[in-house]
Order: C-alpha cells, then sequence, then structure tokens
C-alpha cells in the first residue's frame, strides 16, 4: 500500500507540467513490471544473507550504481544500526567501524519523514554530523530508510552512480526516489521476516543454526547433490572432556569454551557451508561439494585452529581439543538418501575417534564402521 500511494502521490505530482508522452507511459509499465519481479524475488528468500545479496543487486542495477550497502541492527537491542558485510562495491576501511547509533540524529531525521535524502540534503539539514561524514567517506549518493509500521528496520545507501548522458552523477528526480523507496519498502517486510526466521533458528548461546534447520537444509542440499552428481560433506564434532571445565570452572567457563569454539568452527569455513549447534558440546558441519580429501582438510584445520587456540579465563589458560567424524555422500560411493543417515555415518567415525584417543577426525568409511559398529557408544 505504501508503495503504490507513493506511486499516486508521484503521478498527482505530474499533473499539470505537460502532456506525458508514450514512451513515458512504456517506461512506467516496464518499471511496474519490474517491481512485481523484485516483489516475487524478495518474497521467496528467507535466508537473511541471500535476501540481502538479492537486494544489494537490485538496487544497484535498477539505480545505476556501482555500491549498495544495508545497515541492520545485529539483534532486537541492538544500539547501533551496522554495516558489517552487508555491502557490495564500496572500499571499506578495516580500520574503521560502520555503524550508526539507534540515537542518532540521522536516524531520528529518516525515520520521521521517512523519505529517502541525498547526501547533499541530509549535509544540509546535519551539518557536521558525524554518521552523515561517514556515509560520506563511502561516497553514498543516497540515503533510503527501510521502514515497517512505522519502525525503522535498516537504512539502504547507494554509492555513486554510473555515468551516463541521460542521469546527472549526483541528482536523483522524483521518479527515481520513488522508485528506490518502492524498493525499501518491499525490502524491509522481506528483511523483518528473514530476521525473525534468523533468530528462530539460531542458538542463542553460539550464534550458530539450530538442529532442525541444520537437517532441514541439508536434506534439501543432499537432493541437490543427487540430481547434480555432486559430494556433499557432514563433519561431527564433540569437545573433548567437556564436562571438567564445567566442574573445575564453573558453567560460566563452559559456556565461554562453547561460543569460543563456535567462532573458531564458523571462521573456517566457507560462506556457502553451514555451521549448527548439535546438542550439547556437539558441534556439526554441513560442506557443499566437497570430496572425502577437501573435507578432512577442512575438518583437520579446524580441530587445529582449536587446538592451537589460547583458551584464557579468568586468568586461566586452558587446553581445548575436539574430536571429529566426516562422511560423505558420492553416488557411487555412498549414495544415501537421507539427510539423518549422513549425519549418523558422521556421528559413528567421531565416536571412533574418541575410542582412538581423541583431538582426531576419523572418516566414516562404510567397512570402517562395520567392523567398529559392535564397539560404537561404548
Amino acid at each position: 500500500m505504501g508503495a503504490s500511494n507513493k506511486r499516486l502521490q508521484f503521478e498527482l505530482s505530474q499533473q499539470g507540467k505537460g502532456q506525458r508522452s508514450p514512451d513515458d507511459y512504456e517506461k512506467e509499465i516496464y518499471d511496474l513490471k519490474q517491481l512485481l519481479e523484485i516483489s516475487r524475488s524478495l518474497c521467496t528468500t528467507l535466508e537473511l544473507s541471500k535476501l540481502i545479496e538479492s537486494t544489494l543487486y537490485i538496487t544497484m542495477a535498477q539505480m545505476r550504481v556501482v555500491s549498495a550497502g544495508i545497515f541492520l541492527l545485529t539483534s532486537e537491542n541492538s544500539p547501533s544500526y551496522v554495516l558489517g558485510n552487508n555491502y557490495s562495491g564500496f572500499e571499506i576501511s578495516p580500520a574503521n567501524e560502520y555503524s550508526i547509533p539507534v540515537s542518532s540524529q540521522l536516524v531520528e531525521k529518516i525515520s520521521v519523514v521517512g523519505a529517502t535524502f541525498t547526501i547533499k540534503e541530509l549535509e544540509e539539514f546535519l551539518p557536521f554530523n558525524s554518521d552523515v561524514n561517514m556515509l560520506k567517506s563511502l561516497k553514498t549518493t543516497l540515503v533510503v530508510p527501510l521502514i515497517l509500521k512505522n519502525r525503522l528496520n535498516g537504512i539502504l545507501i547507494l554509492g555513486e552512480r554510473i555515468f551516463d548522458s541521460d542521469i546527472s552523477p549526483a541528482l536523483y528526480d522524483d521518479y527515481e526516489k520513488n522508485e528506490i523507496s518502492a524498493i525499501a519498502s518491499l525490502a524491509a517486510v522481506a528483511v523483518n521476516n528473514a530476521s525473525l526466521l534468523e533468530l528462530s533458528s539460531t542458538d542463542m548461546m553460539t550464534n550458530l543454526k539450530l538442529k532442525y534447520y541444520f537437517f532441514n537444509t541439508l536434506e534439501d542440499n543432499l537432493d541437490i547433490a543427487l540430481n547434480n552428481d555432486k559430494n556433499l560433506s557432514v563433519i561431527m564434532f564433540d569437545i573433548d572432556f567437556f564436562k571438567k571445565f564445567n566442574d573445575t570452572y564453573g558453567h560460566a567457563c563452559g559456556d565461554y569454551v562453547l561460543q569460543t569454539v563456535a567462532k573458531i568452527i564458523k571462521s573456517s569455513i566457507r560462506n556457502q557451508d553451514l555451521a549448527a549447534r548439535y546438542g550439547g558440546e556437539e558441534f556439526t558441519v554441513m560442506l557443499s561439494n566437497t570430496t572425502r580429501k577437501e573435507g578432512m582438510q577442512i575438518a583437520d584445520r579446524i580441530r587445529k585452529n582449536i587446538s592451537n587456540y589460547d583458551f584464557f579465563y579468568q586468568n586461566q589458560h586452558m587446553k581445548v581439543t575436539i574430536s571429529g567424524g566426516l562422511s560423505v555422500f558420492s553416488k557411487d560411493n555412498n549414495p544415501v538418501t537421507s539427510a539423518k543417515v549422513l549425519v549418523d555415518q558422521a556421528d559413528q567415525a567421531l565416536y571412533i575417534s574418541k575410542r582412538n584417543g581423541r583431538n582426531q577426525i576419523t572418516f566414516a568409511d562404510p567397512a570402517l564402521l562395520a567392523a567398529e559398529s559392535p564397539n560404537i557408544g561404548k
């Protein structure tokens, strides 16, 4: 409804400005069709990272800019909107923190007005404002609020424009502002829905995905691997002697170990992979299109990263190790059709690692699992 009202306002603003040509109507029909396709695209994407990526590319294409980014709240009670990795095309300095406080005058301005602003307009309204200066340092040309139910869900920024004879590199006309506002309205709804799903499928302790989400994603990727004759790997990890951290240093120390191990695991895998907390001190990882050799290399790298890490808690240096098991779907060598079977294979290999001395990775070779099956779980 918001997008329709803005479109109507624009049309009314055009009355009395001269006769519109057939080309004008043709362009508007084309843009409305594009908006419908954008709506379908955004509303069918529930994974937040993919949704943000899609929104950025749509924005860059529609507005003809070389870069775009979205500042989002990292949690329900976050004090700032953070850019993080939600950008494309910007030259980001690792030494700078790109965030905008919820209490910022910039946030108040774009929230109350609910309209898009060029960076020049913001400089006039908020002279010498540090947040506006930060956006200017990114060569931002337009700032667009993502508003849903009178709440600012995020801030979309557009970078430099692709210069051609049809547009000014610095200016946006009313039609373009209305167009990007309509896209922002759709994005605000989609981001809100994806954020709710993200919260409901994420373990609050470790910020990794929950077990049920992992299994659903694994089932989908197993179908893709089967149809495309690709490999798909699963790693099961378990922290060695985890109980001693709780018994010796308390449960807060155990939480610290869980959180740190989760961070190391997540930082050691690719964007297309998925890490989850399976339960307790167990973690599981899905590796897309990954062979046995590649999977063992990744699993062992994670093991070494944790073993070599200095766990320091309340003036105590602690040694933490993990054991792991790797299973690999292969159409030829391991043609399983169930995510549960693939995870169970990795789990069985994990227990072999524990029986053989811990702090190691075992591959779930079918012959090995068959030979060890009477001892697994003992």
